[in-house]
């Protein structure tokens, strides 16, 4: 029997995650399903493996199936499959099953704060931590600061985790089009633009897509702290140091468009709150953000235009139970009064699906 689970995996227990998700004691499961205290704490730790019986009570006492609860982790062989090659080793980092592989994503900071490793790669040789579930796992390439909400969202209804790269709305698309994550967040448009940002999808990655629509934010420009201009066109007349965005961010498209060719900023930040760090700090006077993180840092804010802000995902990936507990994310009552509460964001249109062909 050991050789035989040996050839077939590492028996690995996410029973306590579903736990912890309704709020239970192991007490209050064992009652609902009709096991033991002792039984409980046992498979949760790994010093049992369940009945086929057991297994099945304990994910109807949970409602959900019986491989969320339990699989077997496959044997790691050869070198580990990277998303992208980590800059340094020892690295830590992330997995997730992405096209029916798992891969390897290098731990890097994240807008969702120090999220928890899976394992750590040191010279070739993977060395796993706590057991996740990478088929649990989506992967989502955007800028969006509030993007914590929507993780919060997925793991407490769906028990769902969502890791986020900060990358711009082209930066995300290309990761997506190379199938090395499985969402892009995408504002490259205003709201009453023709087209839309599935013209921007439909040009950059062709057909095959769905938006999911998230909300509409105000971007605009920050103020250092001191400067007493009330317009946008007061700004840019103004000797001003400006904080630009690379290429491919929508705070870059807009920048571009208010200074229409005049100058391009020598310093660029890598995200909408390095633009208010930059600001703060005294390194510039102006740069271009989203209201939120410029109201966040306490800084004077110039409204220039509002923008759609989707989520970019391949349409045959539809009826992956992640995709689908993500737009029922977006889509919910408590995620849609959170995200519209922030300011500069309008939630109104939420959970809107635009397939582009």
């Amino acid at each position: 029997m050991d050789t035989i689970m040996a050839q077939l995996g590492e028996f690995a227990s996410f029973l306590r995650e579903w736990r912890d998700r309704r709020g239970w004691s192991q007490e209050d499961l064992a009652r609902r399903s009709g096991l033991s205290r002792a039984g409980v704490s046992a498979i949760e730790t790994g010093r049992l493996v369940p009945s086929a019986a057991a297994a099945l009570a304990l994910a109807a006492a949970l409602e959900c199936r019986v491989e969320d609860l339990f699989r077997l982790r496959k044997p790691e062989t050869g070198a580990p499959t990277w998303a992208w090659e980590p800059r340094r080793e020892p690295c830590r980092y992330w997995a997730a099953e992405l096209g029916g592989e798992v891969r390897l994503f290098p731990a890097e900071p994240s807008p969702l704060g120090m999220v928890p490793h899976d394992g750590v790669v040191h010279e070739g040789t993977r060395q796993a931590g706590e057991p996740t579930d990478p088929e649990r796992t989506l992967i989502m390439a955007c800028c969006d600061p509030a993007v914590g909400l929507l993780a919060a969202e997925l793991a407490r209804e769906a028990g769902v985790r969502l890791l986020a790269f900060q990358r711009s709305s082209r930066a995300a698309l290309t990761l997506l089009g190379q199938g090395l994550v499985h969402v892009a967040g995408v504002h490259l448009s205003r709201p009453d633009e023709p087209g839309g940002n599935a013209g921007v999808v439909r040009t950059e990655l062709g057909p095959g897509y769905t938006l999911l629509r998230v909300a509409h934010w105000e971007e605009g420009v920050a103020l250092a702290p001191g400067l007493d201009l009330a317009t946008v066109g007061a700004a840019i007349r103004s000797d001003l140091r400006w904080i630009g965005r690379e290429s491919g961010s929508g705070a870059r498209q807009c920048l571009d468009e208010l200074l229409a060719g005049r100058w391009v900023p020598n310093r660029l930040a890598s995200d909408h709150r390095g633009v208010t760090e930059a600001l703060r700090g005294g390194w510039a006077d102006a740069g271009v953000c989203l209201r939120l993180v410029s109201e966040e840092a306490g800084l004077d804010f110039l409204g220039v235009r509002q923008e759609a802000y989707d989520l970019c995902f391949p349409t045959r990936w539809e009826d992956d139970p992640r995709f689908k507990a993500l737009v029922q994310a977006v889509r919910s009552p408590g995620y849609r009064q959170s995200l519209g509460d922030l300011p500069g964001y309008d939630s109104t249109a939420a959970g809107a699906l635009q397939r582009v062909s």
